[in-house]
């Protein structure tokens, strides 16, 4: 009885591998929280040209986190073909040279940088531009492979989108841009410590000196648990500082207390699964109370 080949797997095109480089779930939550900024900083209902000028700065901001995103791939491919998570990537997998890598950066940085300082507006160009050096290079070759403390330091770079679209819209980076940049960065560290509990062998093996690795699960877990409480109060300012009304405010403390509850269940009684439930669960949390900010924009 013959038995039929396999049938073989046609790679990725090419347009397909380039755009995998740019983390696109990654980039769009990004850019979600930069348009948040955005239609925060204008009061009622954007005009058309407000409404141009939203779109301008997203396709702009977009470009560039998409560059930071591939010269990342370039830095770590080594440190990605270790992980699972990462090892289907096109750097790590050889698909992508890191010419092409570097160009196509380049490239997506150039248009992005030149669309927002001629399109938008210097400030807002010089800002994005150093949340690219922030994440590309001060982050991932520099704090990464160097500190567990790296997420902590290194969330100021992924803070910066909602101060991007307040810029964006105002030419002016103001307190409420601020608060919004503060959530994000205490949002970090739980979001991505969840991850690494779960993904820790990943980690050991690339040699990161990530928390879990560099001082094991029982003190990640209770920094998990301490943040999600900083991350709390937090969230609450939006409200205390009159950016927001009830409507946030509800959604707010209930969004930060199922956090802080998976949080704490994680730190007495840990399992992967409920790792990966936190890490989830973190993401819906951001989502959510960025989109109860919208809602409160509008309704009240």
């Amino acid at each position: 009885m013959s038995v039929a080949a396999p049938t073989a797997v046609s790679p990725p095109s090419r347009f397909a591998q380039f755009y995998a480089l740019t983390k696109p779930r990654v980039v769009q939550l990004i850019v979600f929280c930069a348009l948040i900024g955005m239609v925060l900083a204008v009061p009622g209902l954007p005009s058309l040209q407000q409404l141009g000028l939203m779109a301008l700065a997203c396709l702009g901001v977009w470009l560039v986190a998409g560059a930071a995103a591939a010269f990342n791939c370039i830095v770590e491919q080594g440190i990605d073909a270790k992980m699972k998570r990462t090892a289907w990537r096109p750097t790590a997998k050889g698909e992508l040279s890191n010419t092409q890598t570097l160009v196509f950066s380049a490239v997506l940085c150039a248009a992005g940088s030149a669309l927002l300082y001629f399109w938008v507006n210097p400030l807002t160009m010089w800002l994005t531009f150093a949340t690219f050096v922030g994440y590309a290079v001060i982050y991932t070759v520099i704090l990464k492979p160097l500190t567990p403390q790296n997420i902590v330091i290194g969330g100021a770079s992924g803070a910066m989108p909602p101060v991007l679209g307040w810029t964006a819209m105002t030419n002016d980076v103001g307190p409420e841009a601020l608060i919004l940049f503060l959530i994000i960065f205490l949002w970090t560290p739980p979001h991505f410590w969840a991850l690494a509990l779960y993904r820790v062998e990943d980690y050991r093996k690339s040699g990161l000196p990530m928390l879990p690795v560099t001082h094991g699960n029982e003190f990640t877990r209770l920094q998990v648990f301490l943040y999600t409480l900083i991350l709390f109060a937090g969230c609450l300012m939006p409200f205390v500082y009159g950016m927001s009304s009830w409507i946030y405010l509800t959604a707010a403390v209930v969004l930060s207390a199922g956090f802080c509850a998976y949080g704490f269940a994680l730190w007495r009684n840990y399992s992967d699964a409920l790792a990966r439930k936190t890490f989830r669960f973190s993401l819906i949390h951001l989502s959510a109370l960025f989109a109860a900010l919208l809602v409160d924009h509008y309704v009240l």
